[in-house]
């Protein structure tokens, strides 16, 4: 099979994520397959609801409920552990065949972040190179690396305007 993990998308009953999660975790550290299943994530986002008496609450709520996110390689005793997790009803994919998250897909998920080294610090002047702003050049006025975030200042009809990027959008510049 493949060496390297992968992400896969295990199935379970609605209510039952972080309970499948939690048995997952039990499961890998009992029977030591630590080398096998990397990593179990039940994707969340914090929301801000606003209350019929008007208090704002912040509420964290599944993205994908009924789904639990598995970083694993899978061979047949991967596989079974996962399959036979309580509440788990299968992986998403053929019945025998779990298919794996593209890159893409995974990005788009938000699962693994990657870690990109700043080379600019706060003042530099850096040149955008991706997006709505691509070839403007700029000052970094804040890094948020931890968000993947810079605040760049640009110049546009003669105003100095704030514009929010990624790190990977932008370079430092070179004389």
């Amino acid at each position: 099979m493949a060496d390297e993990a992968k992400w896969y998308v295990v199935h379970t009953y609605s209510g039952y994520e972080n309970k499948v999660a939690s048995n997952l975790e039990k499961v890998v550290e009992n029977r030591q397959l630590q080398d096998l299943i990397k990593e179990i994530r039940v994707p969340t986002e914090t929301v801000t609801e606003i209350r019929e008496d008007g208090k704002r609450k912040e509420v964290e709520r599944k993205i994908f409920p009924g789904y639990v996110i598995v970083k694993m390689i899978v061979t047949d005793e991967s596989w079974y552990a996962v399959r036979n997790i309580r509440g788990c009803t299968g992986f998403v994919g053929t019945t025998t065949d779990p298919i794996p998250l593209t890159d893409e897909e995974v990005a788009k998920l938000g699962v693994e972040t990657k870690n990109i080294e700043v080379s600019f610090t706060v003042g530099d002047s850096v040149h955008i190179t991706d997006g709505p702003f691509e070839g403007f050049i700029g000052t970094v006025d804040a890094i948020d690396a931890g968000n993947n975030r810079v605040t760049v200042i640009v110049s546009m009809f003669g105003r100095e305007t704030p514009v929010e990027l990624e790190l990977s959008q932008v370079e430092l510049v070179t004389d």
